[in-house]
């Protein structure tokens, strides 16, 4: 199943609702702050304190009882690093981390249906685009694509098997397409292979005497 919102919206709202109504002003210490809309009383933000340390480490962006957004500091040093995106049904659907650690996503997490990751966007140059996608059957990456030189256009993809990368492949012409690839045995051996005539058939490299280079076996 999918997961439903963390910490349970319903609980959340009820409290903050229940120390409004008793006229009981926020302390420093109080581990839920709400925040309302000003002109409509829609709450609009649910500010939490996970560890009762007295310092908000969980934002809830709210519309009313619906959660939009949870912003999370992890590590409490003062910049975000988690964020959680919910759907209309209030499910989790998407999560972004940050792997440079600078409070800039630059990483996404997909589940699918099943709740297991289905995919995972990132930017590895962080620069805003996504120059990379991990495929997932199952909970485990079965494939991925790349854009390496950050062209725009896909230059590499990974194949897996369900314990390991099998096969990597690479775009070196320039074509859109595969002419060079690494496949690696079920033992740790690898062996590179090319398609000289970029007609999709691959043969083994022959590597030559000391001077001679390599050529494709034929």
């Amino acid at each position: 199943m999918r997961q439903a919102i963390i910490g349970g919206l319903s609980l959340l709202v009820a409290l903050a609702g229940g120390l409004i109504a008793a006229g009981c002003r926020a302390q420093r210490t109080s581990r839920i702050e709400p925040v309302y809309d000003a002109k409509t009383g829609v709450l609009r933000l649910l500010k939490y304190d996970t560890n009762g340390d007295g310092r908000t480490d969980t934002w809830r962006y709210m519309d009313g009882a619906r959660v939009i957004r949870v912003e999370i500091d992890r590590d409490e040093d003062g910049t975000i690093d988690r964020w959680e995106y919910y759907d209309a049904n209030q499910m989790l659907e998407k999560i972004g981390i940050s792997l440079a650690g600078d409070g800039q996503q630059d990483a996404w997490t997909y589940l699918g249906a099943d709740g297991q990751i289905a995919r995972v966007e990132s930017s590895p140059r962080h620069n805003g685009k996504i120059e990379r996608v991990e495929h997932f059957e199952h909970g485990r990456v079965s494939r991925a694509e790349e854009d390496t030189d950050g062209d725009g256009r896909i230059d590499k993809w990974e194949t897996y098997d369900t314990t390991r990368l099998v096969v990597v492949s690479y775009d070196t012409a320039g074509r859109g397409v595969a002419d060079r690839r690494v496949v690696y045995g079920d033992a740790g051996s690898a062996r590179i292979e090319v398609d000289a005539r970029g007609d999709g058939h691959f043969e083994p490299v022959v590597e030559q005497p000391a001077g001679g280079g390599i050529t494709a076996q034929r």
